[in-house]
């Protein structure tokens, strides 16, 4: 399994994707995600490469005409409770293209949030439909960083060369394994957190949502030093 890389500031391995998979499900409304917007709505071109198997079928985004301003609205119910989420189109059209597909062809639903850190960063991680931290969506694509940048700096790097900043609590952004390869797993952010301007952010959980979190966060991480003691299960997630 493969790490983040943190800056000392920071534990390793907190927020992780790694590019294993299984496919062990049957499809669920499978061409949901290939339908392209309408000509006209965006004008940005992204690419979804390949990348292994999915953890269960699933078809790749459209990659043209991808809405590139404003913002979307999608609401998550976790552990029986709404988390609104407002997507940034304008500064992440690429990952909002790949999260929506997901989220219309059912891909988050019935699924737990598998890793939830309590200690110098504060993320709940979730996206992954085997629970384990290993899936994702069989394609990768590119970093979206221009939010991430434009963070405050705590004034240290990483091992990269990457400075570190500030995550506010409230962000939505993109577990990696390395540059360039998102897929499906994402963090959300309960309390202001020091990580490298390296992870995605497409997004923001509204304030009841991330009461909803931090009430999840608040019961603790497991025995297993990964998961959390609540449920953290993602049980629906619908578009506006």
């Amino acid at each position: 399994m493969q790490t983040l890389r943190l800056s000392a500031t920071t534990l390793a391995a907190l927020v992780v994707l790694t590019g294993c998979s299984s496919t062990t499900e049957p499809a669920s409304n499978a061409s949901a995600g290939s339908v392209a917007p309408a000509a006209g709505v965006g004008s940005s071109t992204c690419s979804y490469p390949k990348d292994g198997d999915p953890t269960k079928p699933v078809d790749p985004p459209s990659t043209s005409h991808i809405p590139d301003t404003g913002t979307s609205l999608v609401t998550m119910t976790v552990d029986d409770e709404p988390v609104a989420l407002t997507l940034d189109r304008a500064g992440a059209p690429c990952t909002v293209n790949s999260f929506e597909s997901l989220a219309r062809q059912g891909w988050f639903t019935n699924t737990k949030c598998h890793r939830l850190t309590d200690q110098r960063i504060f993320v709940l991680q979730c996206g992954d439909p085997s629970g384990k931290g290993t899936g994702g969506p069989g394609y990768v694509f590119d970093d979206e960083l221009t939010t991430a940048k434009a963070q405050t700096k705590t004034g240290q790097k990483d091992a990269q060369g990457n400075d570190v900043v500030v995550y506010p609590k409230g962000t939505l952004a993109m577990a990696n394994r390395g540059p360039a390869t998102n897929g499906s797993q994402f963090f959300m952010v309960y309390a202001d957190s020091p990580l490298p301007a390296a992870y995605t952010v497409f997004g923001h959980l509204d304030a009841a949502g991330l009461e909803q979190v931090q009430k999840i966060a608040a019961q603790g991480v497991a025995a297993d030093n990964t998961s959390a003691n609540a449920p953290a299960q993602i049980s629906t997630v619908t578009m506006g």
